[in-house]
């Protein structure tokens, strides 16, 4: 009877059991806790060894901020009113934060480089967001001549002249395009330059003296603090991209004497460091030049700074262009692209949403190496602050002035990282709902 009983029941439960809570360490923060921090001994010891750090960082550095004096007028009244406490002299920031941001720029005057750097972000944002509408790339694209007028100031006709000159060398090409893509190329490089070296100078004199319109010219030598790293910065890394991807592909082309001249380009340049380039930039490239002619400092820093993070980005690109499969290649190919329409189309997209890593952490390395123009005379932030430390008043103070210069330079590059990290989130999203599609 027994065994009867046994074998009449079920191995399969028909009913469902009640709902249970889950156990406290398979959820929320403790289960974090104990798979990230805790997860055996060696994380245990190296988790408590940080937390141990970090607490002794708060302790030494909370009174010091939590003391900070932001009124007064010199370092010595600093120390008086903190009567032997420990506490940050914040009140040079608040005395002298326009010279850290604009240098030497007149004070009449702020309102210019504020007005290029609201302009800039609004000139970006069709960059950054791929949704707006196209028709805002052409403010886009005339933002380097505003910001060039708004800076340094002169007459208006000097950067509408030579955005004139791109307008020649569209015309000049579409005049020669019969001839072949070649001759066309050729007159379209060729036609702008003889434009802004021989024709821009008298055309620009001759309207200035008709049409005086203009604003208050400001020299380099006034350009200094945040706004001389943005204006480097910014050119920089906007003319170094489309330099680089072009050596990156001269580098990889068929044609020997193209190829070989890439090749020496970009194994020169980082061959040597930056700081030699500058030096170049400031003492040597005037014996080279005409006598008489005036070449601005900034603009051969800007140059020299361009090369620089060109020759990088170009092996940065390259490095996304070989890990390409061959099949990418055969496939525009077998479309009937042409070798540019290829490039645009398929191949160039791809390598750059590979190295979109590196070439962010290029940007960010060329925007904090804009420091090293201290050394050729030009005043950056860190350049002014021995400025400000050789007043008398302000002899002495070091940690408050890093500080802000320091911050300064984080927030553009943690935003510029973020920035690249959610564009790599979103090119991943639209790949995998195209390829669901």
């Amino acid at each position: 009877m027994s065994d009867l009983h046994a074998h009449s029941v079920a191995y399969v439960r028909d009913t469902m059991l009640p709902e249970a809570t889950p156990p406290v360490r398979e959820i929320g923060g403790f289960k974090w806790l104990r798979e990230n921090l805790f997860s055996n001994w060696w994380n245990t010891a190296l988790t408590l060894v940080s937390i141990y750090v970090i607490w002794w960082l708060v302790v030494q550095i909370t009174p010091w901020f939590a003391n900070s004096i932001w009124r007064a007028d010199s370092l010595s009244e600093c120390r008086a009113i903190l009567d032997g406490a420990t506490g940050a002299c914040f009140a040079v920031i608040t005395e002298r934060w326009p010279q850290l941001l604009f240098g030497f720029y007149p004070r009449s005057l702020y309102w210019r480089p504020t007005l290029a750097a609201v302009l800039l972000l609004v000139a970006i944002t069709p960059l950054l967001m791929p949704d707006l509408p196209r028709k805002l790339l052409w403010f886009t694209a005339a933002y380097p001549f505003i910001a060039f007028f708004l800076l340094w100031g002169g007459t208006i006709w000097v950067p509408v002249v030579t955005m004139a000159g791109f307008g020649v060398g569209y015309l000049a090409y579409l005049a020669t395009r019969s001839l072949g893509p070649l001759a066309a190329a050729i007159a379209a490089i060729v036609a702008p330059l003889i434009w802004w070296l021989f024709l821009a100078g008298p055309v620009s004199g001759a309207l200035g003296s008709v049409m005086p319109w203009g604003l208050q010219p400001v020299r380099s030598d006034r350009f200094g603090g945040f706004t001389l790293s943005m204006v480097i910065g910014v050119t920089g890394i906007s003319l170094s991209l489309p330099l680089g991807i072009l050596l990156a592909l001269g580098r990889r082309s068929d044609m020997p004497v193209v190829k070989m001249s890439c090749v020496i380009f970009i194994e020169f340049i980082r061959g040597v460091p930056l700081i030699a380039l500058l030096f170049t930039a400031s003492l040597l490239l005037n014996y080279f030049l005409p006598p008489g002619t005036s070449f601005d400092l900034i603009l051969r820093v800007v140059i020299m700074v361009t090369l620089f993070a060109a020759a990088y980005l170009a092996e940065v690109v390259r490095g996304g262009l070989a890990a390409l499969p061959r099949g990418q290649y055969e496939a525009a190919d077998s479309l009937g692209l042409t070798y540019w329409q290829a490039q645009r189309l398929v191949i160039m997209p791809q390598a750059l949403k590979i190295s979109i890593p590196g070439i962010v952490n290029t940007f960010i390395g060329l925007f904090k190496d804009t420091t090293l123009v201290v050394f050729i005379g030009l005043l950056d932030p860190l350049g002014l602050t021995n400025a400000i430390r050789a007043d008398t008043a302000w002899n002495g103070i070091y940690w408050e002035l890093f500080v802000f210069v320091g911050a300064l330079f984080f927030v553009f590059c943690f935003s510029i990282s973020r920035y690249s990290m959610y564009l790599e989130k979103r090119l991943s999203r639209d790949h995998r709902q195209g390829m669901t599609r």
